[in-house]
């Protein structure tokens, strides 16, 4: 399986979103949380296993890692699959952002986020952010929209490429050569750093 662009993936390093503190307001809770994981990831005296620990305890409960498996799979596929494989590659999709979060975690090296203003339309919210380091700048829009009283990331887009699509277009070259079973053989291989 293909690896993901590094931009892709550098959002794990700082970018992840959790949600507890901002109510109503998306930009709120999406720079508390990531002024919380910064505040860890500064941390000289933390493992990095422990760093990644605790960061995964604070972004996780933001995420709704079963819509972007879903979304990953999109309408051609997902109807497709049996319950059981629903959830076991709705599994395998949230291990391998894990694994490869824990694989960058090393990379950060105390950069700083910009937060540009939310942008708001039909109960769904963009908020556009920049990782700072010196004179570069990333771009890291982070996509929520709110199923029910409290805001879930459902895609992040990276210098203009989407987490979603990128990982759908690598699943369906995989689909139209294969089967469902090919891809979840797929996702339980290694991710390559």
């Amino acid at each position: 399986m293909k690896k993901l662009p590094c931009m892709l993936i550098c959002f794990l390093t700082v970018g992840l979103v959790a949600g507890a503190r901002g109510g109503d307001d998306p930009g709120k809770m999406i720079k508390y949380t990531l002024d919380q994981v910064i505040t860890v990831l500064r941390m000289k005296d933390l493992s990095a296993d422990e760093k990644n620990r605790r960061v995964l305890e604070i972004v996780t409960p933001m995420f709704d890692f079963s819509r972007m498996a879903k979304l990953t799979l999109g309408r051609r596929y997902w109807p497709q699959m049996t319950e059981e494989q629903q959830k076991r590659f709705t599994d395998l999709f949230l291990k391998r952002l894990k694994d490869t979060y824990r694989d960058k975690l090393v990379m950060y090296t105390d950069q700083k986020v910009v937060y540009d203003p939310v942008k708001e339309i039909k109960g769904k919210a963009c908020i556009p952010t920049w990782r700072v380091s010196g004179d570069n700048r990333i771009s890291i829009i982070y996509k929520l929209y709110r199923p029910e009283d409290q805001w879930k990331v459902y895609d992040l887009e990276i210098q203009g490429v989407s987490l979603i699509r990128s990982y759908r277009s690598q699943f369906r070259q995989i689909l139209q050569n294969g089967t469902i079973d090919d891809l979840l053989v797929k996702l339980e291989q290694p991710v390559d750093s």
